[in-house]
C-alpha cells in the first residue's frame, strides 16, 4: 500500500501537460483509448436517466404561451414571480412563448400557472 500512496502523490504533482502525456503513453502501452472508455461508461448512465425521467417528472418549466388581453397585468405578475425589472418582464411577456420559471416542483409550477392564468395569460407546463 505504501507504493500506491507514493504513486498517488507523484500523480497529484503532475502538471496538466504532463498528465496528458502520461495518458497518451498509457494508451499506447496498453493499446486502449481513454475517450472510448468514458463514452461507454456514460452511455448506460444517460439511458438510465432518460428512463427514470420518463417514469415521473419532478421538475417543470412554466412557459408563458401568450399574454392574452391583459398584458399589463401579466407583466406585473411575471415581475412578482421572477423578480425581473419592468423592461425585462415586458420583453419576456412580449416574446412569448418563453419560460417564466425553470426547474420548479410540480406544486409550485401549478401555483404559478394558476397565478398567471388568473390575470388572463395562457400557460403551459413542460
Amino acid at each position: 500500500m505504501a507504493d500506491l500512496a507514493k504513486l498517488v502523490d507523484d500523480l497529484s504533482s503532475l502538471t496538466v501537460l504532463e498528465a496528458a502525456d502520461l495518458a497518451k503513453m498509457l494508451e499506447e502501452k496498453w493499446g486502449v483509448s481513454a475517450a472510448a472508455a468514458v463514452a461507454v461508461a456514460a452511455g448506460p448512465a444517460a439511458g438510465g436517466a432518460a428512463a427514470a425521467a420518463a417514469e415521473e417528472q419532478t421538475e417543470f418549466t412554466v412557459v408563458l404561451a401568450s399574454a392574452g388581453d391583459k398584458k399589463i397585468e401579466v407583466i406585473k405578475e411575471v415581475r412578482a414571480i421572477t423578480g425581473l425589472g419592468l423592461k425585462e418582464a415586458k420583453d419576456l411577456v412580449e416574446g412569448a412563448p418563453k419560460p417564466v420559471k425553470e426547474s420548479v416542483a410540480k406544486d409550485e409550477a401549478e401555483k404559478l400557472k394558476k397565478q398567471l392564468e388568473a390575470v388572463g395569460a395562457k400557460v403551459e407546463l413542460k
